[in-house]
C-alpha cells in the first residue's frame, strides 16, 4: 500500500516534489468516478479482446479482477469514506489493484488507451447518470408546485411589480410562474443530456487509436449513442461541463428567486407564508425568531453556482488545444456544483411542500388602489381609448386622495364628473370585487380560475412523460 503505483515515469530519474504532488494528486476528488473507471475499463478490455489484441484468458482475468476491485473500493468507501491508497488518481488505484488480482494481464489493459480519453469518458458516464437524478429532483419540485397550486386555487393575493402592489392574482398563478420556469430547466437539461451521449474512448492521448477497434460498438456497450468525431476535440473539450455549470447556475437563479419571494412572504410584514420547523431555524438570542435559513442558503448558493460556472470558463479561456492539466479541476467544480444544486432542489421542494399559506392574510393585503387597472378596463369596454382611460383613472386616484378616501368610497358623482362613461353606481360597484378582478384575465396564461386550471392541466399532461420518475419521488 505504501509503494506508489504510477502510470508514467520511465524516463524520470526523480520523483515529483511533495508540493507538486499535493497540487497534482486528484484521488480525493476523482475517487467518485471509480465505478465509471471500472465500467470503461471493462468495455475497453472487451473491445481489445474482440479486435484480437487481448487473449481470452487475459480478458477473463481482467473482467473478473475489475469486479473484485469494484467490490473492494465500495466496501472501503462505505467503512472509511475515502481510500488510503498512495496513488495520484483513481486510474492508478484501479490498475494497481487490478494487477494484484489479474497479474500480468492487468498490464495489457491500457493498450492504446490514454488517461486523456479515459478521464473524459469517465466524466461523461458519470454525468449521463447523475444528470438524470438532478432532472428527477427538478421534476419533483414541479409536481410539488402543481399540487399546491391545485389545492390553493381559491386564494387571491397581491401580485407585485417593483415589489409594489400591482394587481390581484390567484396565489396559484404565482406558484405556476415558477413551475413553468422549472419546466424550461428540464427541457434545457434534456437537450444537454442528448449532446452528452458522445463517447471519447478510443481517441487516445491526441491522435486517435492505432489499433483497428470499433469505436461505435465500444460506445454502445457503455450506453453512448455516438462517438466523438475528432480525437483532439474529444480529449480537450469540456463544453459538456460548461453547459452543465451554466445550466446549474440558471436553475440556481430560479431557485433563488422563488426563495426570495417566499422569504419576503414569510416576514411578519407580509405574513402570507409560515415555514415548517423542518425547514426553519431559530435565533441563539431571540427565542421568538423563526428564520427561513433553508431558503436563504438556497438564495446564497445561486451566487456560488454562478461563480463556479464563471471560474471554469476562465480556466478554459486561454488553453491551447487538446488536453492540459488545467482541465483536472473540471471534476472538482462539477461535483461541487452538482451536490450543491441537488441539496438546494431538495430543500426547496421540502420547504414548498410543508409551508402553510394564510389565505385570509393574503386577501387582507389587497387594497382598493390595486383595482385602478380594472377601472381603466371598464372605460375601454365603453369605447374610451386606453391612453385616455389611464389618465382619467389617474384623476380618480388624485381626487380620492384629496378627499381622504379610497376609490371604493369615492362618491359616484365624482366619477361621473371626471368621465360619464363610468356608468351607473351599480355598474361601478361591481368592479370593486377581488374575484371579479382576477376573473377578467381569461386569456391563455392569465390568472382567471379556468386559465390557471388550464396551466395546471398542461403541466400535468407534460408530467405524464415522467410518470415513473414522479412515482419514485413520492
Amino acid at each position: 500500500m505504501d509503494e506508489r503505483y504510477q502510470l508514467w515515469g520511465g524516463c524520470f530519474e526523480e520523483e515529483p516534489s511533495a508540493v507538486l504532488r499535493r497540487l497534482n494528486d486528484s484521488l480525493s476528488v476523482d475517487v467518485r468516478l471509480f465505478r465509471e473507471d471500472i465500467r470503461g475499463s471493462k468495455a475497453w478490455a472487451a473491445e481489445l479482446y474482440r479486435s484480437g489484441h487481448l487473449s481470452e484468458d487475459d480478458n477473463k482475468s481482467i473482467q473478473q479482477g475489475l469486479d473484485i476491485v469494484e467490490q473492494e473500493i465500495e466496501q472501503e468507501l462505505s467503512i472509511n469514506g475515502r481510500l488510503r491508497d498512495p496513488e495520484e488518481d483513481i486510474h492508478s488505484v484501479v490498475e494497481r489493484r487490478l494487477r494484484e488480482h489479474a497479474g500480468e494481464a492487468a498490464l495489457r489493459l491500457h493498450t492504446a488507451r490514454s488517461r486523456n480519453d479515459q478521464s473524459a469518458t469517465n466524466t461523461k458516464l458519470w454525468m449521463m447518470s447523475s444528470l438524470e437524478r438532478v432532472r428527477s429532483e427538478v421534476i419533483h419540485l414541479i409536481s410539488v408546485l402543481l399540487k399546491r397550486a391545485q389545492e390553493e386555487i381559491n386564494i387571491i393575493a397581491p401580485g407585485y411589480t417593483h415589489l409594489q402592489r400591482a394587481q390581484p392574482i390567484r396565489w396559484s398563478h404565482f406558484l405556476m410562474s415558477y413551475a413553468w420556469m422549472f419546466r424550461d430547466d428540464v427541457c434545457r437539461l434534456e437537450e444537454q443530456i442528448n449532446r452528452l451521449s458522445s463517447c471519447p474512448l478510443g481517441s487516445g492521448a491526441i491522435a486517435g487509436c492505432a489499433l483497428p477497434i470499433d469505436r461505435k460498438k465500444l460506445a454502445e456497450s457503455m450506453g453512448f449513442k455516438q462517438v466523438t468525431p475528432n480525437s483532439m476535440f474529444a480529449v480537450g473539450s469540456r463544453d459538456h461541463i460548461v453547459e452543465f455549470l451554466n445550466w446549474a447556475s440558471l436553475c440556481g437563479i430560479h431557485l433563488s428567486r422563488l426563495a426570495e419571494d417566499l422569504i419576503i412572504y414569510s416576514s411578519q410584514e407580509f405574513g402570507i407564508v409560515e415555514h415548517s420547523d423542518q425547514f426553519s431555524t431559530g435565533s441563539s438570542l431571540m427565542p421568538q425568531k423563526r428564520n427561513p435559513d433553508g431558503l436563504e442558503l438556497v438564495r446564497g448558493a445561486a451566487g456560488l453556482l454562478l461563480g463556479d460556472s464563471f471560474s471554469f470558463c476562465c480556466i478554459l479561456k486561454g488553453l491551447p488545444s487538446t488536453y492540459n492539466k488545467d482541465l483536472q479541476s473540471d471534476k472538482e467544480i462539477l461535483f461541487r456544483s452538482y451536490d450543491r444544486l441537488l441539496d438546494c432542489l431538495k430543500v426547496t421542494s421540502g420547504t414548498v411542500s410543508t409551508m402553510k399559506v394564510n389565505g385570509k392574510k393574503a386577501e387582507s393585503l389587497l387594497e382598493p388602489g390595486m383595482l385602478a387597472t380594472d377601472l381603466a378596463h371598464a372605460l375601454v369596454r365603453r369605447a374610451v381609448p386606453f391612453r385616455r382611460a389611464h389618465h382619467l383613472v389617474g384623476s380618480v386616484l388624485r381626487r380620492a386622495a384629496a378627499l381622504g378616501v379610497d376609490i371604493r368610497h369615492l362618491p359616484h358623482r365624482e366619477y361621473v364628473e371626471i368621465c360619464p362613461e363610468f356608468g351607473s353606481e351599480e355598474e361601478l360597484r361591481k368592479i370593486f370585487s377581488w374575484e371579479a378582478s382576477v376573473e377578467q384575465y381569461t386569456s391563455e396564461g392569465g390568472t382567471a380560475r379556468e386559465a390557471v386550471l388550464s396551466q395546471i392541466q398542461q403541466l400535468q399532461n407534460w408530467l405524464l412523460n415522467y410518470k415513473d420518475t414522479c412515482d419514485k419521488m413520492q
